[in-house]
């Protein structure tokens, strides 16, 4: 499955490359959402309530009013959580709160599958270096995702992994990362990180693996016609 990403930023649809820099302002959230009609689910993440400066969430709310969402940023708690859920998103991506300083965050991760329920929860997997990192990117934990997988399968039913490395850079991905992880786990992956290529959806699809699409979508690099047909 092609998941296209819809970032959002002071009320607007953003890229940022490598989490910090803003390389592009797209049209409007609706304007997006009709884009990418052709397509069985759309992220959203509320980059505001990822860095606790804000909430875009009416916006979420609009946009999983008309198409089936999974949405995240911020869920640092049950109740934040809880709020996706009111909003309409069909599963909840949590990241940063999903881990402490030297291990995985089990007490919250039970709290928030017993809320929210095991089978909406994707846990974000986001490694730089090798490392998971944290709090947008900006802190690494001692972990490896590789390492993690199992141990994170009773709380969640897929995970998000981004290959931050290449995030936004258009320099294409780590397959070879994704084919580890595959290896890892038999629950649900969703690939993200670097994607560019048709070749590289192709080969994550044999793998198996769902492709989150973002900058390479809204520079044009991939063609929506295009990656259309290959989710028909």
């Amino acid at each position: 499955m092609i998941i296209p990403c819809i970032d959002l930023m002071d009320g607007k649809v953003v890229q940022l490359v490598q989490g910090r820099e803003k390389a592009l302002e797209a049209e409007g959230p609706l304007e997006m959402l009709e884009r990418f009609r052709a397509f069985p689910q759309i992220q959203v993440i509320d980059l505001d309530a990822a860095m606790g400066r804000g909430s875009n969430g009416e916006i979420v709310r609009l946009l999983a009013s008309r198409a089936v969402v999974r949405a995240g940023g911020g869920v640092r708690s049950v109740e934040r959580a809880r709020d996706l859920v009111e909003q309409g998103a069909h599963r909840i991506i949590v990241g940063t709160a999903a881990f402490h300083s030297d291990g995985i965050n089990r007490e919250f991760l039970e709290a928030l599958a017993a809320a929210a329920g095991r089978e909406r929860l994707i846990v974000a997997l986001d490694s730089k270096g090798g490392r998971i990192v944290v709090k947008g990117w900006r802190s690494a934990t001692n972990l490896e995702a590789e390492q993690v997988l199992k141990q994170l399968e009773p709380y969640c039913s897929g995970f998000l992994c981004t290959y931050v490395d290449k995030e936004g850079m258009l320099q294409g991905t780590d397959l070879e990362w994704f084919r580890r992880l595959r290896a890892a786990t038999g629950l649900e992956l969703t690939a993200a990180g670097g994607i560019t290529t048709l070749e590289e959806i192709r080969e994550l699809t044999r793998l198996g693996i769902h492709a989150a699409l973002g900058m390479a979508i809204y520079t044009g690099r991939l063609d929506l016609s295009a990656l259309a047909g290959m989710t028909a």
